[in-house]
C-alpha cells in the first residue's frame, strides 16, 4: 500500500435473526481486522503498484523441485540476516528471488516492509519452515534450492486455484504451472454474532466462521472496496456463495476471518487480472492451532 493511509470505519449496529455460514450470503462476505473494521480514506482509489511478472514454476506433488530443474537461474544467498525494516541490496536480492519463484513481495525496492514479510511467510510455509519475519540461514538455503508447493488436486484443471487451509496459502495455476503463491488467512472457526443494517432493517447475523473445504468455481466479483454486513472486502472474487478471495488490511499468521480467504492487499490488487470467472477453486486441509 506504500504510503497510503487508511482510517477506521464506523461500527455496524443491528437486530433480527439470520443464520449464515462462512462470510455470509452471496454479496456479503467480510474483511475486517481482529480489532476493528476498516475502510480506506478514498474507498474507490486503486492502489498503484509495480506490475508483477512471474516466471512459471513447474508443478510437482510437493516433494520439492530443484532450482535448476524448475528452470531458474542459480541463486547464491547473500547470507545477511534480514528482518522488517532492513534495507539494501540483500533485501532487493530477496525480493527478486521471491518474485522469480512466484511469490509477491511488492516493489523490488530493497526495503523490507509488510508485503515482503507476507511473501516470506508464504515461502517459509511452503518450505516447511515455521513462518517468521526473520530471514536467516535456513530460509536463505531454501531460497537457493526451493521446493514447489504441494499439489492438492493432481488431476485438476490447468487453470485453477488451490487453497491449503493447513498451511494457510493460496496457489494460482495457469496452464498447469504455478503462477502465484500467497499467504492467506481463512475462517477462524469461532462462531460469531454480528449486528448490521441489512435491506433497511436492523438484523442479527450469526455464523460458524468456517472456510468449507470442497470444489468450487469463481463467480461474481467487485472492483475496489465492497461493503458487506460483516465489513469491507477489497477486490473480492466470490467462489462459494458469499465466501470470497479478497484483500484485507489484516492477514495474520492464523485463521481470523468470518470464512472468506483474506489476501495481502498487493496480491488482491493483481489477482483479478490473473483469475477469470468459472475457474475451479479447490479448498483442502484444516488448520491446527
Amino acid at each position: 500500500m506504500g504510503a497510503r493511509r487508511w482510517t477506521a470505519a464506523a461500527t455496524l449496529v443491528a437486530v433480527g435473526a439470520v443464520t449464515v455460514a462462512g462470510c455470509g450470503m452471496a454479496g456479503a462476505g467480510e474483511a475486517r481486522t481482529d480489532a476493528t473494521r476498516l475502510r480506506p480514506a478514498a474507498a474507490t482509489a486503486p492502489i498503484r503498484m509495480e506490475p508483477t511478472r512471474v516466471t512459471p514454476v513447474a508443478a510437482t506433488t510437493g516433494a520439492g523441485v530443484s532450482a535448476a530443474s524448475a528452470g531458474f537461474a542459480p541463486f547464491t544467498a547473500p547470507g545477511r540476516t534480514l528482518k522488517p525494516g532492513s534495507k539494501g541490496t540483500e533485501v532487493k536480492a530477496l525480493q527478486a528471488r521471491l518474485k522469480e519463484l512466484g511469490y509477491v513481495p511488492g516493489p523490488l525496492d530493497g526495503k523490507y516492509g509488510g508485503t515482503t514479510q507476507m511473501a516470506v511467510w508464504a515461502f517459509q510455509k511452503v518450505q516447511g519452515i515455521a513462518p517468521t519475519s526473520t530471514v536467516a540461514s535456513r530460509t536463505w538455503r531454501a531460497l537457493e534450492n526451493p521446493k514447489a508447493p504441494k499439489v492438492l488436486v493432481p488431476r485438476g484443471k490447468p487453470d485453477r486455484v488451490e487453497v491449503n487451509l493447513t498451511q494457510q496459502i493460496m496457489v494460482l495455476y495457469s496452464g498447469g504451472e504455478v503462477k502465484l503463491i500467497s499467504h492467506v488467512s481463512s475462517g477462524s472457526g469461532i462462531p460469531y454474532t454480528e449486528y448490521a443494517m441489512w435491506n433497511g432493517k436492523r438484523t442479527k447475523f450469526t455464523g460458524s466462521a468456517r472456510t468449507p473445504t470442497g470444489d468450487y468455481k469463481t463467480t461474481w466479483r467487485r472492483s475496489g472496496w465492497h461493503r458487506s454486513y460483516l465489513g469491507q472486502l477489497y477486490n473480492p472474487i466470490f467462489f462459494n456463495g458469499g465466501i470470497a478471495l479478497h484483500g484485507a488490511l489484516s492477514v495474520p499468521l492464523y485463521p481470523a476471518s468470518h470464512g472468506c480467504v483474506r489476501l495481502p492487499m498487493n496480491v488482491a490488487e493483481i489477482l483479478p487480472g490473473m483469475l477469470g470467472t468459472g475457474v475451479p477453486v479447490h479448498v483442502r486441509g484444516k488448520f491446527v492451532r
